[in-house]
C-alpha cells in the first residue's frame, strides 16, 4: 500500500495501496475513523507498555495515508485497536481496522501486530484492487522521536498489497515520515529476575 516513493506513479500506487489499507473515504480523519472501537480499546495500567496516537504520512499531494493506534499491554497480552486508511485522489481508497494482539517496546520504539476485523476499499479503473483483508495479521513499528519527528513502518512494505500475515510482534524498520500528527510510545518491560534471584533481591532490599 504505501511503499517507497521512487517508483513510477502506477507502481507507487500499488505500493501505497498496500501501506495502510486506509481510513474510510467518508471519515473525517484517523482519530474519528478509529471511532468507538479505539475508545473502548483498553484501560492502561501503571506497569505496561503502550502505543497511542494518530498521524498522516508525508506523501505527494492526493496520496493520503493515515494510521491510528490505541494499544496497551505486554507481548501477547496486549489489547486495543488499530486503524489504517489510504486514498489516491477522489476515486480510489479505503480502510482496514482491527484488534491489537501483540505489543513490545524498546525505549522510544514500539512494535505491534493486529488482526484485521473489518476492511473496505473502493475500486477504480487502472488502480489496484484490494481484496478482503479480514483475518490477516499485520505488523507496525513506530519510532516516537519527539521534536525530531516520529517515524512509522509496516510489515507489508516489501510485499506490495498487504496480503501476507506475519507472526506476533513482527514489523519493519520505521522508514516513513509524518506530515502531521503524533505517536506516543510508553516503554515498559517486566523484570528479568525470577525465582530465587528475585527473592534474593527482595531480601537485600528489605
Amino acid at each position: 500500500m504505501f511503499r517507497v516513493r521512487r517508483r513510477p506513479f502506477g507502481a507507487a500506487v500499488a505500493l501505497a495501496v498496500c501501506a495502510a489499507a486506509v481510513l474510510t473515504s467518508g471519515a473525517s480523519g484517523p482519530a474519528a475513523a478509529a471511532g468507538s472501537d479505539t475508545q473502548v480499546a483498553a484501560r492502561q495500567t501503571p506497569d505496561e507498555p503502550s502505543l497511542t496516537g494518530s498521524a498522516k504520512l508525508k506523501r505527494r499531494p492526493g496520496d493520503d495515508v493515515h494510521f491510528s493506534f490505541n494499544a496497551h499491554g505486554f507481548a501477547d497480552k496486549a489489547r486495543g485497536t488499530f486503524y489504517v486508511s489510504h486514498h489516491m485522489g477522489k476515486d480510489w481508497g479505503g480502510y482496514f481496522k482491527g484488534r491489537i494482539d501483540c505489543l513490545l517496546t524498546g525505549g522510544p520504539v514500539a512494535v505491534a501486530t493486529g488482526v484485521v476485523t473489518e476492511s473496505h476499499f473502493k475500486a477504480a479503473p487502472g488502480l489496484p484492487q484490494v481484496g478482503d483483508l479480514k483475518g490477516k495479521r499485520f505488523g507496525f513499528t513506530v519510532l516516537d522521536d519527539g521534536r525530531k519527528g516520529d517515524r512509522l513502518g509496516y510489515s507489508w512494505a516489501l510485499d506490495g498489497l498487504p496480503e501476507k500475515s506475519v507472526g506476533p510482534c513482527q514489523g519493519s524498520a520505521p522508514f516513513e515520515t509524518l506530515e502531521k500528527g503524533d505517536f506516543t510510545v510508553r516503554h515498559w518491560m517486566p523484570s528479568r529476575e525470577t525465582g530465587a534471584g528475585a527473592e534474593a533481591t527482595k531480601a537485600t532490599k528489605g
